[in-house]
């Protein structure tokens, strides 16, 4: 997965992730578990050649870092409860650009319309809301961020590591 993190939530993600699946819960110091995602799925091991990583890189070094800002709680059909960055399009942007270098790896395997920029929170469910998250997550919002760089994570049961980092802009 390539994605950009989002240091200011880690907290508040890290927490989720031990509560409902702590195998996915990194201990490489570099890996941000707080992040919106760039492009998913994106290649597998084999296919992470240096003319693909070469093509990463360009692409980070040709996007500007940008501010933007987390604030707003929302909750898609599916019951994923995230935030939405403002402004949203220099993701959109970002996701465009890769999947353009990368036809191959349409945005969530191409199950979703419009990709909406979001920053998973939680599962709706009995327990879970979109204003229980609020509440919960409250003490990080609104969060002023900054995307600075661009990871390839590596997502597997107890090794879950960032493989490749690219700072935006070069």
């Amino acid at each position: 997965m390539l994605q950009v993190p989002v240091p200011a939530l880690e907290p508040f993600v890290v927490a989720r992730a031990r509560h409902y699946d702590i195998d996915y819960v990194s201990s490489d110091p570099d890996f941000v578990h707080a992040h919106v995602t760039a492009l998913a799925p994106f290649l597998d091991g084999a296919s992470l050649t240096d003319a693909v990583l070469d093509a990463v890189a360009e692409i980070a070094a040709a996007t500007r870092p940008f501010d933007f800002t987390l604030d707003v709680v929302d909750t898609f059909p599916n019951g994923i409860v995230h935030l939405l960055p403002e402004p949203s399009a220099p993701f959109a942007a970002l996701t465009e650009t890769l999947w353009a270098a990368f036809p191959q790896c349409p945005p969530y395997a191409g199950r979703f319309g419009d990709v909406v920029p979001h920053l998973t929170l939680d599962a709706a469910s009995e327990d879970v809301s979109g204003e229980s998250t609020r509440r919960h997550v409250g003490p990080y919002v609104p969060a002023r961020c900054r995307a600075e760089r661009i990871d390839l994570a590596w997502y597997e049961p107890g090794a879950c590591r960032v493989l490749r980092s690219w700072q935006l802009g070069g």
